[in-house]
């Protein structure tokens, strides 16, 4: 697994070939395009790339109770007629159910004026009645109204005032706002209500016979998703009223295939390298066996063109620190066993069986350090017994597990800026080793009881560290003698940074804190339980029994949670911190889509 390496693509043809072209370079699905076209300034007229009207429509209708019978072969369905059929009747859906609360909003308000019709205009000499709602304790504001008016009812709280006025009043003639009823009495808004009630009726009726199309949207979809990457290609390239340019990123193992096709189609075509200054995007190969890797190494931050693939190591160190935070054999044996339950339906897909086998790995690691630590569902092994040899670390023994979270955090921060060294371009790089020798070296300080060689030598260690971070730190170029001083000062600003490698480390202090706080959590459980069986009443089982099972149902989703959480998050912000520092862009290829089974 590694990160593939691009080269970038100018291709030049005749207008008259650019539909062609753009067909061939899709189905050849190797290119990440670069715009050549001047953004679109109105947001509203840019092509997505996404078939966001086919998902619309599918997330409408499938979100259908009792769906009808589907339709699994029509060779006249087309997809886009569907999709814009479907969104009208949504569109319309929407116009009549906010039409619809609207009325019975208007009505609701209007029910206490009871059903009177207006007079006509002429009938008023064009004056207007203006309608308020005004609480019984503000009834001696009415005295102060310079316009005539009238209670034309109340009840318990409020009166009932209407205001004759040729213009609308002034904000402040009462000290609430005005009500607004609308010119039409409540008979007329209580058809107009049953109407709009109907209507829904019916446009859900249409919404239902449309779900019996739905396997054959989903089936579809990929040809409203390649169209709309291909409208979207349309508008990312050089437009001449002669000549059309297209350029993008291609892997350098697809470079012969491109240039093939240019060749038969009369294209001229360019190649070059990534120019200094220039980060082409990610493109992270990978057999399909470990498509989960790359789905953690993609989740949070692209890793940098010119960085590593940390996919493997992803897996690992999640996996370690997964089993470390569930630090429970039992349940490890319950993710193991949901696994197995779910392994026809998690082997649908290629990609949902490299999955499978990142939970086979997790559930795994999870009951081999559950044998180490000795515990299953709470409780330890009998003396004596086979199970009782692999265990290898008490988990209440603080200091022992506190160590091996520091000695686990201190080799992962180590390993990343190893990695960092390996695969950075600039002197700099030198950096990460001094960083290495620094967290190594406290390591030794720490261990050593501060006396003895191993202290000298961690001493030593950090010392060396140090001070090749403050001499390679920076990589500022040197033209004048200032720029050594500016480059001792970066050093410096560097080693600010001790603070924060110190608190990194001690992050993974969380490993043995979650896992001390699920086995605690499982050994409460087992004796409160162990009480009700213990009160020789049927009813002291029963609780017995609901305490033990409802416990550690509890005990378990809240160390999955954990588990998946801070183990992610120590890879994500901790390694990532020092490994992979420097963000990517990732790499979308310009291609057909699979068709969705």
């Amino acid at each position: 697994m590694s990160i593939a390496r691009l080269k970038k693509i100018s291709v030049i043809g005749r207008a008259a070939d650019k539909d062609a072209t753009l067909a061939q370079l899709q189905d050849l699905g190797a290119m990440h395009i670069l715009p050549l076209s001047p953004p679109e300034t109105q947001v509203e007229k840019k092509v997505s790339r996404e078939a966001e009207d086919a998902y619309k429509a599918l997330r409408f209708l499938a979100v259908v109770p009792g769906q009808r019978r589907q339709v699994r072969s029509n060779p006249e369905f087309d997809v886009e007629h569907f999709v814009a059929s479907v969104l009208v009747l949504k569109d319309k859906l929407r116009a009549a159910q906010d039409r619809r609360d609207f009325l019975a909003d208007r009505i609701d308000t209007m029910q206490p004026w009871g059903d009177f019709t207006f007079p006509p205009t002429e009938a008023l000499a064009g004056l207007h009645l203006w309608f308020y709602e005004l609480p019984l304790k503000n009834r001696e504001s009415l005295q102060a109204v310079d316009l005539p008016w009238q209670i034309v009812g109340h009840d318990h709280r409020v009166l009932y005032v209407a205001v004759v006025s040729a213009d609308e009043p002034r904000t402040d003639l009462l000290p609430v706002p005005r009500t607004h009823l609308g010119a039409k009495p409540i008979t007329v808004l209580q058809g107009e209500l049953e109407d709009a009630e109907i209507e829904i009726e019916t446009l859900l009726g249409e919404r239902m016979a449309l779900t019996r199309f739905l396997t054959l949207l989903r089936s579809t979809l990929s040809k409203a998703e390649t169209a709309a990457e291909l409208a979207f290609a349309e508008t990312q390239t050089f437009d001449d009223p002669d000549l059309f340019a297209i350029q993008g990123w291609v892997p350098e193992d697809h470079i012969a295939a491109l240039e093939d096709i240019c060749a038969e189609e009369g294209l001229a075509v360019l190649t070059s390298a990534p120019q200094p200054g220039e980060v082409p995007p990610t493109l992270i190969e990978q057999p399909d066996s470990e498509a989960a890797g790359v789905d953690m190494a993609l989740f949070y931050q692209v890793p940098n063109y010119y960085a590593w693939d940390p996919s493997r190591v992803l897996i690992a160190s999640f996996s370690l620190f997964f089993a470390m935070i569930i630090a429970d054999a039992g349940y490890g044996f319950l993710i193991l066993l949901g696994v197995l339950g779910f392994w026809r339906r998690l082997g649908a897909t290629t990609h949902s069986r490299a999955w499978r086998t990142m939970l086979l790995i997790l559930a795994g690691a999870t009951v081999a350090y559950g044998v180490i630590v000795g515990s299953y569902f709470g409780v330890g092994p009998p003396e004596g017994g086979v199970l009782a040899r692999f265990k290898l670390v008490d988990i209440n023994d603080f200091t022992t597990m506190m160590r091996l979270s520091i000695i686990v955090g201190v080799a992962h921060v180590a390993f990343a800026n190893l990695m960092a060294f390996l695969h950075k371009p600039s002197r700099s790089r030198y950096a990460n080793l001094g960083w290495i020798g620094v967290v190594l070296g406290g390591l030794a300080l720490w261990l050593s009881g501060q006396a003895g060689p191993v202290f000298q030598g961690g001493l030593g260690m950090m010392g060396l560290g140090l001070l090749v971070i403050l001499v390679f730190s920076s990589d500022r170029p040197v033209t004048s003698g200032t720029d050594w001083l500016w480059r001792l000062a970066g050093g410096v600003q560097s080693l600010t940074g001790l603070m924060g490698l110190f608190g990194d480390v001690l992050s993974y202090m969380r490993l043995f804190a979650l896992g001390l706080a699920s086995a605690s959590l499982a050994v409460t459980f087992n004796g409160l339980a162990a009480k009700g069986f213990g009160s020789a009443s049927g009813l002291g089982l029963l609780g017995g029994l609901l305490i033990l099972f409802i416990g550690h149902g509890l005990n378990f989703a809240l160390a999955i949670m954990s588990g998946v959480v801070h183990g992610l998050r120590l890879n994500f912000i901790e390694f990532y911190k020092w490994g992979l520092p420097e963000e990517g862009t990732v790499f979308r290829a310009f291609a057909r889509k699979e068709v969705q089974e």
